[in-house]
């Protein structure tokens, strides 16, 4: 089964951070859509996530994670070392989601925001909903 990342598609910092996971999802477990879109809505309407996030979610069979533990969730199928990041779900969710938050909150000021969602490359195409 696939997993679905939900992302911010008019900030900058998440639309480098799905392209950092194409490349290292050589096995293609990911399919993504903007939290913004049509598809992003009815996701998060399917699996009764709230409504007015503007947060990285990972869907992952019947379940769905916010935050740091979605994105550590994500390092855990990529390629490399990145594995090794999945470690830090030790870390109690607090203290991780704080990180997050510092970096959610200031990701337009430090990254910039777009007006539109990326076009994906041809290739990647298909694993956008």
């Amino acid at each position: 089964m696939k997993k679905i990342i939900l992302f911010d598609g008019e900030c900058n910092f998440c639309d480098a951070s799905v392209q950092f996971i194409i490349k290292r999802d050589t096995n293609k477990v990911f399919q993504f859509a903007s939290l913004q879109s049509d598809i992003g809505k009815g996701l998060l309407n399917k699996y009764n996530a709230p409504e007015n996030l503007d947060s990285f979610v990972l869907i992952d069979g019947d379940k769905y994670f916010l935050q740091s533990t979605a994105a550590l969730r994500v390092c855990k199928d990529l390629k490399g070392a990145y594995k090794l990041l999945y470690f830090f779900v030790i870390v109690p969710k607090p203290m991780r989601n704080f990180v997050y938050q510092f970096i959610a909150k200031n990701r337009y000021k430090w990254f910039g925001k777009n007006e539109s969602c990326m076009i994906p490359s041809p290739e990647d195409r298909q694993r956008f909903l």
